[in-house]
């Protein structure tokens, strides 16, 4: 059987070829910077906390998994931060976007019922079906539901791209980024961003359409019109 060596690559000898190397690894790394100094540079004077966001018609929560048919923790974290926006007066309808690509794993309806448990009454709460990443959540947000302005809510190892893409499709928007314990998840979500800010750069020059459109829904427009219903 014939043996199979390889060969280490070789670094450059001289010192024109060590330059070019040294500024060809700078200029991949400025290169891999540039989406996530873009998301910084756009969500830098929208982020808000909780207590000082200003009032708005609509917050939209994005989905993050479910544990067992159950919010997972984090997307629950989120959710607790629009239900308290929602108590406290500064917003009016609560637009939940997540996955429901399979019959047995629907984000949306399970994020209804836990606001619904959480005070915010289920005639306040629009469901979007097909927000199956963050760009088609902020597309169809605009496009279908025909939100204008937002208050986005998620973790803040996201937040910023969120904010950077909803703008990018047109929506006003201020960002809440919900505490976090600091654990593997959260961990693998910062890393995780480090690639999805080369996408969300991507979305942005390109702006593909989501991956399903469909007509447009009065979903929002009808629950703002029930605003000052006590019932809901």
């Amino acid at each position: 059987m014939r043996r199979v060596t390889f060969r280490r690559p070789r670094l450059p000898r001289t010192r024109r070829g060590q330059r070019r190397l040294v500024q060809a690894v700078m200029a991949g790394c400025v290169l891999a910077l540039l989406p996530a100094t873009w998301m910084y540079a756009v969500a830098g004077d929208r982020l808000r906390t909780a207590a000082d966001v200003p009032r708005t018609e609509v917050a939209v929560v994005f989905g993050a998994g479910l544990w067992e048919g159950e919010p997972s923790p984090y997307l629950a974290h989120r959710l607790d931060a629009a239900a308290k926006l929602y108590r406290e007066g500064r917003v009016e309808v609560v637009l939940v976007t997540g996955d429901n690509s399979r019959e047995d794993y629907d984000e949306p309806d399970a994020m209804r019922a836990y606001l619904t448990r959480h005070g915010v009454p289920d005639g306040r709460i629009v469901s979007d079906y097909a927000g199956f990443d963050t760009w088609d959540s902020c597309v169809r947000a605009k496009k279908i539901f025909g939100v204008d302005q937002a208050v986005l809510i998620s973790q803040g190892f996201h937040i910023r791209r969120a904010v950077a893409l909803c703008e990018t499709a047109g929506i006003s928007s201020y960002g809440v980024g919900v505490d976090a314990v600091h654990d593997a998840t959260w961990y693998y979500g910062g890393a995780r961003e480090i690639l999805a800010a080369g996408k969300a750069a991507l979305d942005a020059v390109f702006r593909p359409d989501p991956r399903f459109l469909g007509p447009r829904e009065p979903g929002v427009e009808r629950a703002l019109a029930t605003a000052g219903d006590p019932r809901g």
